[in-house]
């Protein structure tokens, strides 16, 4: 009976945790899908659940499905340096977006490994859903600046 009180005191409290602004730490699959947008970790834990149990990731995956790119590549931390990055230098970012160049973008582009022209002209033109209001969080800029990215790709 012990055991079980344990178990529930540790998964309550993890439910609890709920603020990690991870960014895409489920990858793609249908658990992803299902839960996208959602923050916290019970979230991130049942899109992993459903994409490991029902092997959607795998599938998403071979056949491109499920928000899957049979041809992209693992960033890892990329995306965790673009936040990190952004967290402390959002206001200057969006200074430089929305001329379209300046520090910023050229540090971004060396991070995501991409033309710093081509950054500055996409942060320009997206402006508007990369920063949606003044009170954009980082971890929420960062998603929309790596769609706009890959829409432009």
């Amino acid at each position: 009976m012990k055991k079980l009180y344990l178990a529930s005191l540790v998964l309550g409290s993890m439910m609890l945790a709920g603020n990690a602004n991870a960014i895409d730490s489920t990858g793609c699959g249908l658990g992803s899908m299902a839960w996208r947008g959602q923050k916290g970790m019970a979230p991130q834990i049942l899109a992993v659940t459903t994409n490991g149990t029902f092997g959607t990731q795998t599938f998403g995956i071979t056949f491109g499905t499920s928000g899957c790119d049979p041809n992209g590549r693992i960033t890892g931390g990329t995306q965790k340096m673009v936040l990190a990055f952004i967290e402390n230098n959002m206001e200057q970012y969006a200074l430089d977006a929305a001329r379209g160049e300046g520090e910023t973008i050229t540090t971004l582009a060396g991070i995501m490994n991409m033309d710093s022209e081509k950054l500055g002209q996409i942060s320009k033109q997206n402006f508007a859903t990369i920063f949606p209001s003044e009170n954009a969080e980082a971890a929420d800029v960062t998603l929309a600046l790596f769609e706009a990215v890959k829409q432009q790709a």
